[in-house]
């Protein structure tokens, strides 16, 4: 039984990237990308009425639908979401603080975004990790960015405090 959030069970979104990539690999590689253009195509006009109706009769619903990550991931890819890329970033940031630490948000220039990631004290691997779920977030929260550019903080130069003038034998005070 497939359990909606199990880590264990690709989401329909992953599944789809899956398939794709073995379409994409094979000879029907042609025939694959306009069958997924025509439905991006058909599923962007349906949301594009759906939204259109919705702001005219009940505009405080677009918001709310907004508030799922599928439905908003669907409304960002075909420019409907209610917020614009830099809101979006910046709510995806604050929700993955706590996992990451601190990451600043520098704008968006020429569809890249710019943030700062703060140095981290452990290991190399967990920096990865952290830019790479940064880097993950962003994407998700605004599909429309051609890149993500994170530049880490630098960690200020440590000091060793000793008894003497630099370059005085150790454990002499002059």
């Amino acid at each position: 039984m497939n359990v909606p959030g199990d880590p264990a069970v690709p989401s329909p979104g992953e599944r789809l990237e899956t398939l794709l990539a073995i379409l994409l690999a094979g000879p029907g590689r042609r025939p694959a990308e306009e069958i997924v253009r025509q439905l991006t195509d058909l599923y962007g006009e349906g949301l594009t009425r759906i939204v259109g109706t919705l702001r005219e009769h009940a505009p405080a619903l677009v918001g709310a639908i907004a508030a799922d990550d599928v439905v908003a991931s669907l409304l960002a890819l075909h420019d409907l979401h209610p917020l614009d890329a830099q809101a979006r970033v910046r709510r995806a940031l604050d929700r993955i603080r706590p996992q990451v630490g601190a990451v600043g948000y520098l704008g968006i220039d020429d569809g890249v975004v710019r943030l700062s990631l703060g140095a981290s004290r452990g290991c190399s691997s967990a920096a990865r990790t952290a830019r790479a779920t940064v880097e993950a977030a962003v994407r998700d929260a605004a599909p429309e960015v051609s890149g993500v550019e994170i530049v880490a903080e630098a960690v200020p130069a440590l000091y060793q405090i000793g008894m003497g003038p630099p370059g005085a034998p150790e454990g002499r005070a002059s």
